[in-house]
């Protein structure tokens, strides 16, 4: 084993450990679309006195954390998404109208004098316990929050007295202040103490200290909370009140509440999926590249629990389109193998005296500039929906750069140390037809004797391409886009019942309910879903009755709100990170290739999302956030196509300069079909598991992306190839220079002379 394969062995052997220990030790986090529970979005809005930014937004999510930890849910989660919003994440809560109730309200903050314990509250008291826990008798609120203007915490760096709390009052608050302070100050024991209260808690009960005059009581608009602070805790109390006193009005924008079952069955779904989809590839694999393919089956294998190793790893939150683009990822994490094979194959056929192990050495080498390319792009597109997206699709672009990275160091480095190091044996280079390198493959042989001129009738295939887009731009502005609930705003409820109810009698039930412009659909196989435009939770409940009449016990399996405003941004959203998809992927091709490369990668790149959403148009399929990750995706796939394919080309131009354009560029496109169909059929195993066995969601998900396959293998050749020809005959830039083929030193152990 030479030095290099050696470093790559261990450091494979190091991954996999740590891969297997991350998946032995650490459980998946699971999204609510897949474990179940609720998710409410909540957007701050400016008040008279105050203005929503992020730190107001801070304090706001501190004090909902206090409301959420009263509902006594476990592992909740408030987070902060940009300057007003804030996420609230509810695992296995159920009933979203408890949950709006609590913690969509704004919050406020009250002050009540503490009078005499006696056991006995009357009209507008209540006893709660103070910091320490002792029950004290409040009165009724004499100052709200609307009165609190700020709370900063500060250290007695003169007197060393500690940290202390200042609180400054606004318009009628000090007034007010002054006279409760001045009745406590008047008093003894607990009477002289005012308590602070948020949201049913006592937060700070002082003291008046005796310095303040009775039947005076604290002036000037502020006051002094001192103690036995620590840093920490002056600046938490200083948090909460200004924070409880802000007001900052809060809006649900968002709603989401998704039933474990339904998780349940996608997680089930794509794991038999991923299980089918794996070994079929495998299969697939082994049956076109022999013994090479059986080592990148076991590789592929390996891929797996890198990936997922990684997402447990960095602590990505698995959702259900996340989830889609995991298994997508093992079907396409084959493609840099059968890259580097097919250059093998050629290699050897070149040089047979040179050995097989000579030849996927080369083969891997020369593969890597393909490789490398057509990851950048789907990276791009990765990073894009991370970036521009939100919700469970920001998901699904961790997980597909994750597994773009983790199937490029499968390939390059685990599938190349075992293949190197099983064919370097000499039993087995002795056996070249055995690897599966002996010969270039049936398909290429065909295309290599028969050696058509896919060129020749380009502009058939422009106009093939340009009616495909007509035909689907015809089903865009007849049939209109089924904008999901996601885009338009409103909310949709998915229903199952215990007894089969006709869709007809369901909508009728739903119009009884006084629903009568509700669209109401089947989903799924039984289930039944309601999407209208307002909908309280009030008026949810009434249709939930109605269909509860017609089907038995009603189940419900998912519920989403959005807001009209969430639902322009997240349109508006989509819109850019198509245009931005396009304007970045035709940069990086133009800077790696030519301005005429890129161009047509580019155009055929909007061919195929433009083919891909009329379909989807003229079946009424929905347009959703899933089917924004499927687009991205297809634009990532379109173009790793075609830089394949304009890989091959400028290789096969810098060779033979002086060739016609034309010429050189049917050659290529002729030689990297062999890799354009085994790299699909691996992803067409994988989406046909998903659209057979997935739900509503991951079926619109597989058959977007495999429509986008298909066009998208039919478009970088007969569609960016051809555009790339009539814009070179345009251009005025010069053919590439010739360049000396490299010869390659003998290694140790191959077989043959170096002629």
């Amino acid at each position: 084993m030479s030095r290099a394969n050696a470093v790559r062995a261990l450091l494979s052997v190091a991954v996999l450990a740590a891969s297997l220990f991350f998946v032995l030790t650490e459980p998946a986090r699971l999204g609510l679309d897949l474990r179940g529970g609720t998710q409410i979005v909540l957007e701050t809005r400016d008040s008279p006195h105050a203005k929503a930014d992020a730190a107001a937004t801070d304090r706001a999510r501190q004090v909902l954390e206090r409301r959420v930890n009263a509902l006594g849910v476990a592992e909740s989660s408030l987070t902060r998404s940009g300057e007003r919003r804030i996420i609230v994440e509810l695992p296995d809560v159920q009933d979203p109208a408890r949950a709006a109730e609590v913690i969509g309200k704004t919050a406020q903050l009250t002050a009540h004098p503490v009078r005499v314990n006696d056991g006995s509250p009357a009209k507008g008291e209540q006893l709660l316990p103070d910091e320490q826990g002792r029950q004290i008798m409040l009165g009724p609120a004499a100052l709200t929050g609307d009165g609190i203007g700020a709370a900063e915490a500060g250290f007695d760096s003169e007197n060393l007295g500690g940290w202390y709390v200042t609180v400054k009052f606004r318009g009628k608050g000090g007034g007010i202040w002054e006279r409760i302070t001045a009745r406590a100050a008047c008093a003894t024991g607990d009477e002289r103490r005012i308590a602070f209260v948020l949201d049913g808690r006592v937060i700070s009960s002082p003291q008046v200290t005796a310095d303040v005059p009775c039947n005076v009581g604290i002036t000037g608009g502020a006051t002094q909370i001192t103690g036995d602070f620590t840093a920490k805790a002056a600046r938490d109390l200083a948090a909460l009140i200004q924070g409880g006193s802000l007001p900052v009005p809060v809006k649900i924008i968002e709603q989401r509440v998704v039933g474990p079952t339904l998780g349940d069955e996608a997680i089930e779904a794509s794991r038999q999926a991923a299980v089918i989809g794996v070994v079929l590839t495998g299969l697939f694999i082994i049956a076109v590249y022999r013994l090479v393919g059986a080592l990148a089956a076991v590789a592929l294998a390996c891929y797996a629990l890198i990936s997922y190793a990684a997402l447990v790893m960095v602590g990505a939150t698995l959702t259900l389109p996340g989830l889609a683009g995991f298994v997508l990822a093992v079907g396409m994490a084959i493609d840099a193998n059968v890259l580097a094979f097919e250059r093998a194959r050629e290699e050897y056929r070149a040089a047979p005296r040179r050995g097989v192990r000579a030849a996927l050495s080369a083969g891997f080498d020369k593969a890597w500039s393909a490789i490398a390319d057509s990851n950048i792009t789907t990276l791009l597109a990765a990073g894009l929906l991370f970036f521009l997206a939100s919700g469970p699709v920001r998901g699904f672009g961790v997980t597909l750069t994750i597994g773009v990275l983790a199937s490029m160091f499968s390939a390059m480095l685990l599938s190349r140390a075992l293949t190197e190091a099983v064919v370097a044996r000499r039993a087995v280079a002795r056996r070249p037809g055995l690897t599966g390198l002996g010969s270039i493959g049936r398909l290429r042989a065909w295309l290599d004797r028969r050696d058509p001129d896919l060129m020749r009738h380009r502009r058939l295939w422009l106009g093939v391409s340009a009616l495909s887009v007509a035909v689907a731009l015809t089903g865009i502005f007849v049939r209109g886009l089924n904008f999901g609930v996601e885009f338009t705003g409103g909310r949709l409820v998915e229903y199952s019942t215990s007894r089969p109810v006709d869709i007809d009698d369901a909508r009728a039930a739903v119009s009884s309910a006084g629903f009568p412009r509700a669209v109401v659909q089947t989903s799924g196989t039984d289930d039944i879903s309601v999407r209208t435009e307002n909908l309280s939770n009030t008026e949810e409940k009434r249709i939930r009755d109605a269909l509860a009449a017609e089907g038995g016990t009603v189940t419900k399996q998912r519920d989403e709100l959005i807001g009209p405003t969430l639902g322009d941004e997240l349109r508006r959203k989509a819109l850019i990170a198509l245009a931005v998809a396009l304007m970045v992927q035709l940069a990086y091709l133009a800077i790696r290739f030519r301005w005429t490369f890129g161009a047509g990668a580019v155009l055929a790149m909007f061919h195929d999302v433009v083919v891909v959403t009329g379909v989807f148009a003229w079946l009424g399929k929905p347009i959703d956030g899933v089917f924004l990750a499927a687009l991205l995706t297809i634009i990532g796939y379109s173009v790793n196509d075609s830089v394949v394919v304009f890989d091959r080309v400028r290789e096969l131009w810098r060779d033979d300069p002086k060739a016609p354009f034309a010429r050189v560029a049917a050659r290529g496109a002729l030689q990297t079909v062999p890799r354009t169909v085994n790299t699909g059929m691996g992803a067409i195993f994988i989406l046909a598991a998903l659209a057979l066995l997935g739900g509503d969601s991951l079926t619109d998900f597989a058959i977007a992306l495999l429509v986008g396959i298909v066009v998208g293998t039919f478009s970088s050749v007969f569609t960016a190839t051809p555009l790339a020809i009539v814009l070179q005959g345009r251009s005025k830039t010069p053919a590439p220079q010739h360049k000396k083929p490299h010869r390659p030193a003998r290694r140790p152990g191959d077989s043959g002379a170096v002629i």
